[in-house]
């Protein structure tokens, strides 16, 4: 939709506020989440909690979402469009569970010490935003030279796993209050039926829910009581000792930092492909410094949790979202998290009327996957999911055992597997899932196109990566996983061997396809997705 000679940019339009009450809905349950872990599992003083992390997360937001608005307008104005959709932002859900249940409750475990526990998840997220500075200048060369099959089918993979499953159990929980609120979502976002009055579907579905939870008895007024005595403003400041004491003992962190950092720029690739796909180019290196900087500001500020562009951008354009919802969510959150206001929103929403949001985006962009691709790159997709699923599985495993009192090293292999799981199986192939995934999704791509030196050289990639752990490995070492490097090696051969004497299928570079991408149905008329290739 081009802009009218004379006209300005508009800041605010109408689908921005169905937009951002998605988006902050989105974001409101994951900060719910990881407030629920800082005092639940590690033990972090809510003093802390409410006056410390939550207010550098604010800053997070703010730093992110900013920006990203932005690049967006830039983008506007540079297409002359007025249809460009600003990128999502917010602590990243993945990482808030990793840096909880592996970094700061084994510290915690250990030292009996919440603030050490603290302190070394604030080390961590420091050492994910350098990579991921780092990242930013070389993301976009491994994203020229990926496969769209790839990149779109690990961020599925991402999104069914770790977005949509745990939404998925909590919405049956109590489903009498999650399914109706899912169900004016899906109408709303997916056949584009309009409210009386245009009230947005997020707000709508969210007072719904609400009501039906309280009615029921769901939620506890005394609860509410509560919560609103511990109502207080706090200002961020920085946290350098807390920061200097995680950094003085670093060395443990780097065997899941660095993946998990590599991770971060590999989701934000992810990420901008699948903008891209919806028809917004943004610059990958402008997108990842973003990232790299808010998760390196909000360490020094106290968050231990690292932010990063989010999975959605083609939901919440098809919401109607352009280019200032993304920030208007970030600013009334970021102002929640200053005011201390979490603990008292917990008490009076229902959890199960909020994560039906969440179920939503993922079935997206599950669905823009195959989608956005030839249809003979399937199989490549369904190939790149694969690892984000073991790596879900595993750790859904290892939570239970954990819960139990045990681990797998203490239950062993074998009784494991008399019970039907391929439990080392399932680690080897989760680690370092996305990256993971990325890399079997390209080696399926091009040998269905029959570009069989492609293929080799990333069998070799893998090879290289997971002899250093990097993937299929259980942490960064040297000969870390020396069995799957030879089977990356045997593969290489077998690429190379079928090599001679083929004929690749026609086609574009390694990002470009020959075939236009099918539509996503939303609200009014089928979405234009762009086929170009990505820069």
């Amino acid at each position: 939709m081009s802009l009218q000679t004379g006209r300005r940019l508009p800041w605010w339009v109408s689908g921005d506020l169905n937009a951002a009450f998605g988006l902050g809905f989105n974001v409101l349950v994951n900060v719910l989440v990881l407030t629920s872990l800082c005092i639940g599992v590690v033990q972090i003083p809510q003093a802390d909690v409410f006056g410390v992390i939550l207010p550098a997360l604010g800053i997070q937001l703010l730093i992110g979402n900013g920006y990203y608005t932005v690049l967006a307008r830039r983008l506007a104005r540079r297409e002359n469009r007025s249809d460009v959709c600003a990128m999502p932002y917010g602590p990243s859900v993945p990482h808030m569970f990793i840096v909880t249940f592996v970094i700061m409750l084994p510290t915690f475990l250990t030292t009996r010490d919440a603030i050490r526990a603290w302190e070394a998840g604030l080390a961590w997220s420091f050492i994910i935003g350098l990579i991921v500075l780092i990242g930013a200048f070389v993301g976009p060369y491994i994203r020229r030279f990926t496969p769209r099959a790839a990149l779109l089918g690990t961020l599925a993979g991402i999104s069914i796993a770790f977005i949509s499953m745990r939404p998925a159990a909590q919405m049956w929980q109590a489903l009498w209050i999650a399914l109706p609120v899912f169900a004016i979502i899906v109408i709303g976002f997916f056949t584009g039926r309009k409210l009386p009055g245009n009230i947005p579907i997020g707000l709508a579905a969210l007072l719904v829910g609400t009501a039906i939870g309280w009615i029921g008895g769901y939620m506890s007024a005394p609860d509410v009581v509560t919560a609103a005595r511990d109502i207080a403003v706090a200002v961020p400041t920085f946290n350098f000792s807390r920061l200097g004491h995680g950094l003085s003992a670093v060395a443990p962190l780097l065997a899941t930092a660095i993946p998990l950092g590599i991770y971060n720029f590999c989701e934000g690739m992810t990420n901008v492909e699948s903008a891209s796909v919806a028809g917004d180019s943004y610059n990958l290196r402008s997108v990842l410094l973003a990232d790299g900087t808010g998760a390196v500001v909000g360490a020094a500020l106290g968050s231990p949790f690292p932010p990063a562009v989010y999975i959605g951008h083609p939901g919440w354009k098809e919401a109607g979202g352009r280019t200032s919802y993304s920030l208007a969510s970030g600013v009334v959150i970021a102002l929640m998290c200053f005011l201390g206001l979490f603990g008292l929103l917990g008490a009076l929403i229902p959890l199960p009327a909020i994560v039906p949001i969440l179920l939503y985006i993922g079935l997206l962009i599950g669905a823009q996957a195959f989608v956005s691709v030839p249809k003979a790159h399937a199989v490549a997709v369904v190939l790149a999911i694969i690892p984000n699923v073991a790596s879900w599985a595993n750790g859904q495993i290892d939570n239970v055992l954990n819960a139990a009192g045990t681990s797998a090293a203490k239950v062993g292999n074998d009784a494991l597997a008399k019970a039907g799981v391929v439990y080392d199986g399932l680690k080897t192939l989760g680690g370092g899932a996305i990256l993971a995934g990325m890399l079997l999704g390209a080696i399926a791509a091009f040998v269905i196109d029959k570009r069989y030196y492609w293929a080799a050289g990333y069998c070799v990639a893998g090879a290289v990566l997971s002899f250093i752990g990097l993937i299929h490995g259980e942490q960064v070492a040297w000969a870390a996983s020396p069995g799957v490097a030879l089977g990356y090696l045997f593969a290489a051969l077998v690429c190379l061997a079928f090599s001679f004497g083929s004929t690749p299928a026609p086609a574009k570079m390694p990002d470009e396809h020959s075939e236009a991408p099918a539509t996503i149905p939303h609200q009014t008329t089928p979405a234009k997705v762009a086929a170009e290739p990505a820069h």
